[in-house]
């Protein structure tokens, strides 16, 4: 090859390696949340003092502030159970309450008879259930870490459970086939607000095949979109290309499919999930209707709640009496004040 050829060809070489095209991205990934942490068991393994819950209990009680909706039916019950409580001089209504709270948020609830020296019955307390391990031949502890636990008396532990299909140890939630969906509404939330915080703007793709551009060029334009991240968001961008073509920079942003997402339709999906796992009217919630009929009377819908949801709750409950002897959990009958 000729001298001339040769350095023909190590020019346009150059040329072509001088204008390849480069890609980078920026901005760094953000976790989310799992249920990786809840489904730990597959079944109540023996330790050798007490059985393991087969769901992660405190994966559970995180899991019950992953929904607005979730979390507010939950209380719901619980505050219409507490309203028509008649408290007892062996259970007092805050010991009662956190007694439903535990059972209607982890499936399991206990109470402690708190015993004189004479063996008479002085009060009943509800240990927390997410610390409570249930153990053979009727053994209770509570277990707060790994070198701290406590036995308690033998007979003096009263354990109330949501019944399940696959072991008779520990209770399950009734929510539970609604976690997913909870779950993915805390996702679809904290990603919106991901998207908001890291600056939507800056999700783009800049196309450039302007061959005026230099590699200096290309660094100052790669350090001004770094700094478009965090706080430097909602900046404007200013690129002078002297002798570039009309089309030489394009920006195509794909911010915009994260933008369209179906976040609305999400959200109304999975809180409809999470109202039928819990069996709550809507109107009964405080959720505002999307259509010109609404949702109905609430009182209507109040009354066969309670007939239909929450007088067998009431009845569950009751069986604390049973295992005491004696009739200490009460109610009255749900009643709402007469419309003016």
């Amino acid at each position: 090859m000729s001298t001339g050829k040769q350095v023909a060809a190590a020019a346009e070489a150059q040329a072509v390696s001088d204008h390849r095209a480069q890609a980078f991205t920026f901005g760094e990934p953000e976790s989310v949340l799992s249920a990786r942490e809840i489904f730990d068991y597959l079944e109540c393994w023996h330790n050798g003092r007490w059985y393991e819950p087969p769901l992660s209990l405190d994966g559970l009680a995180k899991s019950v502030k992953a929904s607005v909706h979730l979390d507010s039916g939950l209380r719901f019950k619980r505050n219409q159970l507490t309203r028509t409580f008649i408290p007892h001089k062996l259970l007092s209504r805050q010991a009662f309450e956190q007694f439903v709270q535990d059972y209607l948020c982890l499936g399991n609830a206990y109470l402690e008879q708190r015993r004189s020296q004479l063996g008479s019955t002085l009060s009943l307390q509800p240990p927390l259930a997410k610390y409570m391990r249930v153990g053979k031949d009727g053994r209770f502890f509570q277990v707060q870490g790994w070198r701290d636990e406590h036995e308690f008396e033998p007979g003096s532990v009263f354990h109330l459970r949501e019944v399940d299909l696959h072991q008779e140890i520990y209770g399950l939630p009734e929510w539970t086939s609604a976690l997913q969906s909870a779950l993915l509404n805390q996702s679809a939330t904290l990603f919106r607000r991901k998207y908001f915080e890291n600056g939507s703007h800056a999700g783009f793709i800049l196309y450039m095949t302007d061959s005026a551009q230099q590699e200096g060029d290309i660094d100052d334009l790669r350090k001004a979109l770094r700094n478009a991240k965090g706080p430097g968001n909602f900046r404007n961008l200013f690129v002078y290309a002297p002798n570039g073509k009309k089309d030489g920079i394009q920006l195509i942003p794909v911010s915009e499919v994260a933008a369209k997402d179906d976040f609305n339709s999400i959200k109304d999906q999975t809180q409809g999930d999470v109202l039928a796992a819990l069996r709550v009217y809507p109107q009964l919630m405080g959720i505002v209707p999307k259509n010109a009929g609404g949702f109905g009377s609430p009182r209507e819908a109040f009354q066969v709640y309670s007939a239909l949801e929450m007088e067998p709750l009431q009845e569950r409950l009751r069986l604390v009496n049973d295992w005491l002897g004696e009739e200490v959990v009460r109610f009255k009958p749900f009643e709402l004040p007469a419309p003016a």
